[in-house]
């Protein structure tokens, strides 16, 4: 059978998932009663939820007699290393440009990666129906920035086709829109080239990804370099300190649409997924028995943000969940790494762990997803990861980019330059602006409340890691303390209300809290100690103002993110299945002075 193996690459919310959708409804013949939902391959809940792709999932479709396997990758710059990982496995990439905001910080990034590994490009400008699309400037953007990138020539002469996703649209001419995407499939068969496969050789394979099944233990996917294999062969599992063991193939698996088919033998230039090798991690090799020999393991950019993880010490510590102890924690992190490429775990002491990623995203969803799964942990505040070259400090820059209404631009450039930024570029575009900043990463740390209350909810931030430079010294991201709970029992609401003049409460009446437990932000620079478990006297002399309602002002309620971002050097996050609190590392009042 003829391949084409393609990954799908653009910057977040530029229509990938949506796009793959489209190519999945025009391909697959559906039983009676089925239907393809939307953003079909977004198949965890947080995915759903948040609505972004946060793990490479492939899929395949069968056109003209071709199998056409593609790779969604996400577009968050934290999740960067799913898109190294898979990048591999393919010989070509579409790339998807929103035909208003044009290439963006992930897009720089993926096509980096793509023009590197040599892959064919095709070019897919997304979203033409918008009113504010820019169609043509979009495409000489694009085409500066591949040139930027160092490009071939064979890559910059890249075929262009215009689409709009969520309608199932794609075509080569402006001037003749088609009702399908028939000319994307015709474009990829025609200018993405086969995989060439040698089936008579020994059989190879790089595992690029790990799955577990209930009844067939661990799964690894990847495509097979050359050979075959079959059902119940053995083969060599070349590990990456160059031992090596062997292992039995119970089940090969090919995929069509979004399932995975059972296969007696898989052969080169397919990517499959093989049951029975139970060892194996991302970046080993698969070989045959007789001749195994090695491929190149799997090399993606070193984390930049790390946090510490440690079993909740609270007052609260083991109510609310069920995985509470170290050593839960230590196994829960180990397999965690096992698929999870780009983060690294150190064990600091038994009781403490190191956890380094790509961005706070990339940490705050590996947490979400623990805590759902019934662990109790506590974390500090995020750092970023610095390196020392010929005695000079050096710290992690983002490539930013911000799209903000004119009239707040200003206050934005402000903003940023007071946080250490530097002003790279600056474009207006009809009554908006685009900058690039060049800023540190931990200036971005809590930076995201800030910006879209500055912006009024209009403006649209990005960023991308950039390298590392010299340190840019002190920075002062957080101006305000906190307010820290001195007494334990449940808070009332005429103390909540006596106090709200001394800043915003994360906090709702009756929340019982603990003593060391951060209740609020204060208004004022320093933290505050207050008492939130006081209740008003009662007298048997009735006054006139007595039954009057008290008028709280709402509360800040913190997502997991904003906690993340909100506390200080010396404060915890305490996340459990049902509560996400804050609370300082030192409870004690008076050990705090």
């Amino acid at each position: 059978m003829e391949y084409r193996n393609i990954a799908i690459i653009a910057h977040v919310d530029h229509g990938k998932t949506t796009l793959v959708d489209g190519l999945l409804k025009q391909t697959l013949k559906l039983k009676h009663g089925e239907e393809i939902a939307e953003r079909a391959m977004d198949s965890n809940d947080l995915e759903k939820e948040r609505g972004i792709t946060i793990l490479a999932k492939n899929t395949a479709v069968e056109y003209k007699g071709v199998k056409i396997n593609i790779v969604d990758t996400p577009g968050h710059a934290d999740f960067g290393g799913e898109v190294e990982r898979v990048l591999g496995m393919v010989d070509g990439a579409l790339v998807l440009v929103d035909a208003a905001e044009g290439p963006m910080p992930q897009t720089r990034f993926v096509l980096r990666k793509a023009i590197e590994l040599g892959l064919k490009i095709v070019v897919v400008i997304n979203k033409i129906d918008r009113q504010d699309a820019r169609i043509e400037e979009v495409v000489n953007l694009t085409f500066d920035l591949m040139a930027e990138l160092g490009a071939s020539d064979d890559q910059l002469d890249f075929p262009i086709l215009y689409a709009v996703a969520r309608e199932g649209k794609a075509y080569k001419n402006m001037e003749d829109p088609q009702e399908d995407m028939h000319e994307l499939f015709e474009m990829v068969l025609e200018y993405i080239p086969q995989p060439s496969v040698d089936l008579t050789a020994p059989f190879q394979m790089l595992v690029t990804n790990l799955d577990y099944s209930e009844y067939l233990g661990r799964i690894v996917l990847g495509r097979v370099k050359r050979g075959t294999v079959k059902k119940g062969e053995f083969v060599q599992l070349m590990h990456k300190d160059g031992t090596m063991s062997k292992a039995r193939i119970v089940q090969p698996f090919t995929h069509m649409g979004l399932a995975r088919i059972e296969a007696d033998e898989v052969g080169a230039g397919d990517i499959v997924a093989l049951a029975g090798v139970e060892d194996a991690q991302i970046g080993e090799t698969i070989a045959d028995l007789a001749d195994p020999e090695a491929l190149p393991i799997i090399t993606v950019d070193e984390p930049t943000v790390s946090m510490t993880f440690q079993p909740n010490t609270s007052p609260f510590a083991g109510k609310e969940g069920k995985y509470v102890t170290s050593r839960h924690l230590n196994d829960r992190l180990k397999r965690e790494v096992m698929t999870n490429v780009s983060l690294k775990v150190e064990e600091l002491r038994p009781d403490e762990f190191v956890v380094s990623g790509r961005g706070e995203l990339h940490l705050s969803i590996l947490l979400e997803t623990m805590r759902r799964e019934g662990y109790e942990l506590q974390v500090g505040a995020p750092q970023v990861i610095t390196r020392e070259l010929d005695g000079d400090k050096l710290e992690p820059f983002e490539h930013l980019v911000v799209d903000v209404p004119e009239n707040h631009s200003s206050t934005v450039i402000g903003a940023i330059t007071s946080r250490k930024g530097q002003l790279v570029n600056m474009e207006p575009q009809g009554t908006r602006v685009r900058v690039e900043f060049k800023v540190p990463s931990r200036a971005l740390f809590g930076f995201r409340t800030q910006f879209l209350s500055m912006t009024q909810g209009e403006g649209i931030m990005s960023h991308v890691f950039d390298g590392y430079s010299n340190w840019a010294g002190d920075l002062k991201t957080r101006q305000n303390g906190s307010l820290v709970a001195m007494e334990a029992g449940n808070a009332f609401a005429y103390s909540i209300w006596k106090l709200q003049d001394r800043g915003s409460f994360f906090i709702v009446p009756a929340t019982e809290v603990y003593v060391g437990m951060i209740v609020g932000e204060n208004a004022r620079e320093k933290d505050m100690d207050i008492n939130v478990c006081k209740n008003k006297k009662l007298t048997n002399v009735r006054s006139s103002g007595a039954d009057d309602a008290l008028s709280l002002t709402p509360i800040r309620k913190l997502t997991l993110e904003d906690a993340l971002e909100y506390i200080g050097d010396d404060e915890l996050v305490e996340i459990t299945p049902k509560s996400i609190r804050l609370r300082k590392k030192i409870l004690e009042p008076n050990m705090r002075k």
